[in-house]
């Protein structure tokens, strides 16, 4: 859980525009240089006065230093009050100080003006630290001021950088941020712009105060009690109860199909039922077996839905905060050929190595799976049982473990039990890499949509190789396999490139 949020000050918890502008306007007409267009001085707001100067209008030290002394000739006395507090950020704070969290300001601007600035909106309360730069030029860049800020707010303690967000408008906000390993949240209402936000890797992104009070409060909501019940439990009982509904649905729809069996007609009888020759007994052919397996996962699946419902809305809402700007095409792209490289390459790996004809309780699922015809075993296998294991595995074992542990954790443990429910070796180490591959891209564009569609797909795929003539042709190859495994590589590398989502609030 996040306690300790660092806000920036201009362009965050106050809009300085007026007074940032025409100071630095007053600065520029000192030294003989005119800009009447106060919109274009706007890339003064944020970064150190003395660089701006010397960055955007080719100033050497000397006379940036100038600039910044004539600048704050007239920010002193008029500048520093021409200046507006966003609207909602008092109530924001006074609810985030009552809810128990530590916040402080970490500006660039000069603590002796941050200071008055607070007093004069009435928010200085609020705030158990207040950083900024130095009048004689020191402790300006933004992670020197998030270093004090952190060192000051936590005094003797250790820095528990895991628990801290530092909020802001620019990049150097976000930079200030990722130079101390803290997770930044920025903020668009500002100067920066999403753009400037997406290009520095913001953690997280908001688009107003509205959003912003919303996400900092979502912290509350992962306050847990410690101990079995409160970490495990949430997790662990869902999937128990899945499990056990699903037998039972199994049993149900047995004592069906021995119910039925004499109403069915010849024809479909035959496609259904089989007597054994020797002792006359009655059995199963693969399509009904298929049939059973689908209402048992379907039943189970409808009943979790009612749990799955308010967990996935909830984990939606959360990951829609990072998930402002619509996905490049080409990412949509690059991870359909991940999921089928990685879904090709592990059949073909598994069978290469003799892995599958050395487990027997494989072999025995397989056989029964695959007596089915192609469309049943597809509809059954490809798309009813997916459904149902995607809302208890991703939809609520997953989204539970998010809320108390990091994310690469909870992706781990709700792979390992995913895994582990396939009950052989062959389907569990299947499993444990499918659910490592599918709690990332849900994560990754944060939409529930794509564990569930490629989780579709990985069944249908693999029950075609098994089930038709190509798992003997060429792509039944090590050659075939290396370039399966490379492309996966390759294509999650591209995909966390541009876009890095394996950060997660921790709590302890």
């Amino acid at each position: 859980m996040k306690k300790y949020f660092l806000f920036d000050l201009d362009g965050t918890l106050t809009d300085p525009k007026e007074g940032i502008t025409t100071c630095v306007q007053y600065a520029l007409h000192s030294l003989g240089i005119e800009e009447p267009d106060l919109d274009r001085l706007e890339s003064f707001i944020g970064p150190p006065l003395k660089d701006s100067f010397m960055e955007f209008y080719g100033m050497d030290e000397e006379q940036a230093q100038a600039a910044v002394k004539k600048y704050r000739e007239r920010f002193n006395d008029k500048g520093l009050y021409e200046n507006e507090i966003y609207p909602g950020i008092a109530p924001m704070l006074q609810m985030l100080s009552e809810k128990g969290f530590r916040l402080a300001v970490a500006s660039s601007k000069p603590t002796v003006f941050v200071e008055k600035i607070l007093e004069h909106f009435g928010i200085r309360q609020y705030f158990k630290v207040v950083v900024g730069s130095e009048l004689d030029g020191s402790r300006t860049s933004k992670d020197q001021v998030v270093m004090e800020a952190l060192r000051q707010l936590f005094g003797a303690k250790p820095i528990l950088y895991h628990e801290v967000y530092m909020i802001g408008d620019r990049r150097f906000d976000v930079e200030g941020a990722r130079a101390m390993k803290v997770e930044s949240v920025g903020v668009t209402y500002g100067y920066g712009g999403m753009e400037e936000l997406r290009e520095a890797h913001a953690d997280y992104i908001v688009e107003s105060v509205e959003e912003l009070r919303e996400f900092l409060l979502r912290e509350l909501c992962e306050v847990r009690p410690k101990g079995f019940m409160g970490t495990l439990g949430p997790m662990l009982f869902p999937f128990l109860l899945f499990l056990m509904i699903r037998q039972a649905a199994s049993y149900g729809a047995m004592w069906l199909a021995v119910t039925v069996e004499p109403m069915v007609p010849q024809g479909l009888w035959q496609w259904l039922y089989y007597r054994e020759a020797a002792t006359g007994e009655l059995g199963y052919t693969g399509n009904l077996g298929a049939v059973m397996s689908a209402l048992s996962y379907g039943v189970a699946g409808l009943a979790m839905l009612p749990s799955a419902r308010p967990v996935l809305r909830e984990a939606k809402k959360r990951m829609a905060l990072s998930h402002l700007r619509r996905e490049r095409p080409r990412n949509y792209i690059i991870a359909l050929l991940v999921s089928c490289c990685a879904v090709l390459g592990l059949n073909l790996l598994f069978d290469l190595t003799g892995i599958i004809d050395n487990s027997a309780a494989y072999q025995a699922v397989a056989a029964g799976q695959l007596s089915a015809s192609l469309a049943v075993g597809l509809i059954c296998y490809g798309i009813i049982s997916p459904l149902a294991e995607e809302l208890v595995f991703r939809g609520i074992v997953y989204n539970e473990l998010k809320r108390s542990y990091r994310l690469p954790l909870a992706m781990l443990i709700s792979a390992l039990l995913f895994g582990l429910y396939h009950m052989n070796p062959v389907q569990g180490g299947y499993g444990f890499i499918m659910g490592l591959l599918l709690a990332y891209l849900y994560e990754y564009f944060g939409s529930f949509l794509w564990p569930v569609l490629v989780h579709m797909l990985a069944n249908s795929l693999a029950y075609i190789l098994s089930n038709t003539s190509l798992s003997t042709t060429v792509i039944r190859s090590w050659p075939a396999a290396i370039v399966c495994a490379a492309v996966t590589i390759v294509g999650i590398k591209l995909l966390d490139f541009d876009k890095k989502k394996l950060k997660g609030p921790v709590v302890e």
